[in-house]
């Protein structure tokens, strides 16, 4: 019995980790777009709803419901790519934008591949 357990405490170990790095990439996405002057809407947008999501992650996360964790994750993954696509189709943005938010999309899809 003792293995399960510790197969669970270390996937939820795991998935901990994976969050702390969405919240720094979240972190820096959204520094980066308020550096950003001239910022289009719809990425001011899709970032700011993708913070607001991490605010209620961890609760989520710790509270265990598969449902709700699974829903958190799919909402920050369609805000993230969305504000990817912004930064793909307009190239005058910084790098700094443009790396941000790539790096956000890319830990919110790592940690989606974590909860499979």
């Amino acid at each position: 019995m003792q293995p399960t357990n510790d197969r669970t405490s270390a996937r939820s170990d795991n998935l901990q980790r994976r969050f702390h790095l969405v919240e720094q990439a979240i972190g820096q996405a959204s520094e980066a777009s308020s550096a950003e002057q001239h910022l289009p809407s719809e990425l001011r947008d899709s970032i700011q709803r993708v913070d607001r999501l991490g605010d209620t992650a961890r609760e989520v996360l710790q509270s265990g419901d598969q449902a709700r964790i699974r829903k958190l994750v799919t909402d920050m993954t369609t805000s993230a790519e969305r504000a990817r696509r912004v930064c793909t189709n307009i190239p005058q943005l910084s790098a700094q934008i443009r790396g941000a938010v790539s790096h956000m999309a890319s830990q919110i899809q790592e940690l989606k591949r974590d909860l499979q």
